[in-house]
């Protein structure tokens, strides 16, 4: 385990990232980055001294599908259900944090338009704010 520093977004803050170890510092990401930008699943990365992201230093070709619903929005549990079945029935890899927060990997080759076109609807209400990171 590792991480990645994200102290430009409130201090001390960090996000915790599952690997398998490749080399002393290299490390491949088996897990679904929610905040850290620029490091989605399978990546290699390098890190320091403190066990922290230094660098990305090989590209796997996925791209993360990340959503954050509004906690306060009278559908949240409704539009989890069903953001939850249309990731499901996509067959996409994905996981939830504390029923809020959605990371999807988008293997190479998947066309994420049926994902985004149930996003945008909602996102026009104001109950989520969703981005695609690569």
């Amino acid at each position: 385990m590792i991480h990645a520093d994200l102290s430009d977004r409130q201090d001390g803050w960090r996000e915790q990232l599952w690997t398998r170890q490749l080399a002393d510092d290299r490390f491949e990401v088996a897990c679904l980055p929610f905040f850290s930008y620029g490091i989605c699943y399978r990546d290699v990365v390098t890190i320091d001294s403190n066990h922290l992201v230094a660098s990305v230093v090989q590209k796997s070709g996925h791209r993360t599908l990340r959503v954050a619903l509004v906690a306060g929005h009278h559908d949240r549990d409704q539009l989890h259900e069903h953001l939850h079945g249309k990731v499901v029935e996509a067959a996409l890899p994905h996981e939830w944090l504390q029923g809020t927060y959605l990371s999807v990997d988008l293997p190479p080759g998947t066309d994420p338009t049926a994902l985004v076109e149930a996003l945008e609807a909602s996102a026009r209400a104001g109950a989520l704010h969703w981005e695609i990171d690569s």
